[in-house]
């Protein structure tokens, strides 16, 4: 009792140490699970109506995309623009998907999985599907066998059966088809949605008709013009008030993005002309090598830019390269010429050999490989023996080769020396122009090991084998470190945007001024790899000046001039355009007034009135987008179209000018009105507009937050 009475009278400061212990507790948890949501919203690259696109979700998409780019192209590498397009691609599918699921969900649109097997294996094979290459048989035709080889190939089961070095390439195939295929069920939603909606907007009979007369119809016509320019812009006055209503008419064209305004600096990253006396010495230092060298490959492979290369080269080969071609075609067996010096680039030419061979040859092989060295070189000699007893090549591919021309014999192809060093390595080459027509080698290289048969050869020509040292100038880190050293002294004496304004003239530099940039640029004008610069911009305040980037072939300094926010341009922006628009019809009024007044009947009484002379031109129709000396008038598409053959216009107030014309001659096309056909014909064309449109105007209408500034 003792203890609970204590406990009683000192229960005000119970309290208070119980409330400040909750209030540890709770603010503790705010501060973590803040922490968390800070650090969610620093992964948020974009969200989409609330849901949010993480930037491991983005890059997990891109690298799909590029691994699939990388197969599909056999490029191992991608250039900064290539990743610039994958990543836009990438971001617009998945604001695409996102947009196009919500609206499918409310709708009840799906793709089960039955129509998904019908597009894959089914009888309603994708389209995509049956345009790939890799489907397709010799005739260039799709090949459903093919298709489900493929698919049974890259089978878990079966990949686990395959020996381990080959699960990977079968595994970077599974990924390949599950990119496709995650593609094909968003294309069949998009379809799905889409024609929903241009079921919804049908064509009827008077839009039938329409669209027939507008295509079969077309009209042979005489016109004068009296240009804009004719009267003064000096005597016609615009009025706030008439620019301020133009302007709200126009307002939703003047949208605009967020952009950032910034002056900047370029310096091009150029060789100095000691790098040129340093190159144009050290290629004449080795020329004596060169000339008497009996191991020319090697003396080109320690100084030229590009590797030796050692094949025959038919004269052909050096077409676009009249240096070398002249080269080659007139000199002796071990002349020399150069160094010669063009395009930043000095050269010298050694004529190592010359044959008379055939240039190219055509061949067939059978890929071993995926068994043990024993198996494979047991399987090799067996398949010689069979075929030297006339076997059947194509049929021994079909069914032994791994590679993916044995759906078609095991057909490679035409080879130059070139083509057959490059492709597969010296030893294919020295095998397939050493045979004769109808032999069979075995060639190992790192694919496998090639049971390997000449087709057919060219005809003999002259062949050179040359020797081709190429030493381009560039930049030494002396000077490389002297244009840096230069521009960054340069930013550290002006240091304001004043400064940096004012004396980049007197000091070498050429200084760009108000240069807009939106934040999914992907450089400033036509500058390569200077996406940082514009991320740069959007990390930054007013007055800021930037280190230096390297972009590229450039240095680029910048300074942070402000913030044009998303919104519409301003009347003051946009009042020259408004100006000279209204100008020009207040313009037209008063010539078209002027001539109606004076009643005149025929085009050469307009011509006379008018300054002008009677043109004519043929084949105009309502749907004619740009009329030949005309251009763009679509007042006179309309006026064409409904006025009586040999009849005189009104004027008629155009965009260049006001235009009196007269219908020649009504032409009609020889197809027959067919109210079904034409209704078909709006509605097919609907539907092309629509494909686009539908799933357009459903991004348009999505709350975007884009925040790839942030990483990218």
């Amino acid at each position: 009792m003792a203890t609970l009475e204590k406990i009683r009278s000192k229960a005000g400061l119970l309290i208070i140490v119980v409330g400040v212990a909750l209030f540890a507790f709770i603010i503790g948890d705010f501060l973590n699970s803040g922490s968390t949501y800070f650090r969610q919203t620093q992964e948020e690259i974009a969200s989409v109506n609330g849901e949010v696109i993480s930037i491991q979700d983005y890059q997990t998409r891109m690298d799909e995309m590029i691994e699939v780019y990388k197969m599909q192209s056999g490029n191992a590498n991608l250039t900064e623009e290539l990743n610039a397009q994958v990543r836009e691609s990438v971001f617009q599918t998945m604001i695409r998907e996102m947009v196009l699921g919500e609206e499918a969900e409310k709708l009840g649109l799906t793709v089960s999985a039955d129509e998904l097997f019908d597009m894959v294996q089914g009888e309603n094979i994708s389209p995509m599907l049956q345009q790939m290459p890799m489907f397709m048989n010799e005739a260039g035709q799709f090949d459903k066998t093919t298709l489900l080889n493929f698919l049974k190939m890259i089978d878990d089961d079966n990949i686990a059966a395959y020996p381990v070095e080959q699960q990977a390439q079968l595994l970077s195939l599974r990924n390949f088809w599950l990119f496709w295929e995650k593609n094909l069920k968003n294309q069949r939603l998009e379809e799905k949605y889409i024609a929903l909606m241009t079921k919804a907007i049908s064509a009827n009979a008077l839009d039938a008709k329409d669209h027939f007369e507008a295509n079969n119809t077309t009209s042979d016509i005489e016109y004068v013009m009296q240009p804009y320019s004719s009267i003064p812009d000096s005597t016609i006055t615009v009025s706030k008030g008439e620019l301020e209503k133009l302007y709200n008419q126009r307002k939703e064209t003047y949208k605009q993005a967020e952009a950032k305004v910034i002056n900047y600096i370029a310096v091009d990253i150029v060789p100095s002309a000691e790098d040129f006396e340093k190159t144009s010495a050290e290629i004449e230092g080795i020329k004596g090598e060169f000339t008497t060298t009996t191991n020319v490959a090697e003396v080109v492979n320690e100084y030229s830019d590009n590797p030796y290369l050692d094949a025959y080269f038919s004269e052909t080969a050096f077409t676009g390269d009249e240096e070398l071609k002249h080269f080659v075609t007139t000199a002796a067996v071990g002349d020399v010429e150069g160094p010669l010096f063009a395009a930043n680039t000095y050269r010298m030419f050694r004529l190592v050999d010359k044959i008379t061979a055939p240039d190219s040859v055509n061949v067939s092989h059978i890929m071993l490989a995926g068994m043990t060295e024993e198996k494979t070189t047991a399987l090799a000699d067996s398949l010689v023996d069979v075929l030297k007893n006339k076997g059947d090549f194509a049929a021994l591919a079909a069914q032994h080769s791994v590679d993916q021309s044995a759906q078609e014999g095991g057909l490679l192809g035409w080879f130059t020396e070139a083509t057959a060093l490059r492709g597969i390595n010296e030893d294919f080459k020295n095998a397939v122009f050493s045979a004769n027509v109808g032999d069979i080698k075995i060639v190992k290289s790192i694919y496998g090991t090639h049971l390997v048969k000449v087709n057919e050869k060219t005809a003999n020509v002259t062949k050179y084998k040359v020797a081709n040292i190429s030493m381009s100038v560039s930049p030494s880190s002396q000077t490389y470190s002297n244009l840096y050293n230069s521009l960054n002294q340069y930013i550290s004496t002006n240091n304001t945007q004043a400064k940096f304004d004012e004396n980049a003239q007197e000091a070498g530099y050429n200084l760009v001024s108000n240069f807009n940039v939106g934040k999914n640029d992907e450089s400033l004008g036509f500058i390569k790899n200077s996406r940082q610069v514009i991320r740069w911009a959007y990390q930054s305040k007013k007055g800021d000046m930037s280190d230096i980037f390297e972009c590229d072939d450039k240095f680029i300094v910048a300074v942070m001039l402000g913030t044009i926010p998303e919104g519409y341009r301003s009347l003051a922006s946009v009042t020259p355009t408004l100006e000279n628009e209204i100008r020009s019809q207040k313009k037209g009024a008063i010539i078209a007034e002027e001539l109606k007044a004076k009643n005149l009947s025929s085009l050469e009484d307009y011509a006379a009135a008018m300054n002008g002379s009677v043109e004519e031109v043929k084949f105009v129709g309502f749907n004619t987008s740009r009329i030949s000396g005309i251009g763009t008038e679509p007042k006179i598409n309309a006026m064409v179209s409904v006025l009586p053959e040999g009849k005189v216009s009104e004027p008629i107030i155009g965009a260049n000018g006001v235009y009196v014309l007269k219908v020649v001659q009504k032409n009609k096309g020889e197809g027959e009105y067919n109210e079904k056909e034409q209704m078909n014909a709006v509605n097919e064309t609907n539907a092309y507009r629509f494909s686009y449109l539908a799933i357009q105007a459903l991004t348009d209408q999505a709350e975007i937050i884009d925040n790839r500034v942030r990483f990218y």
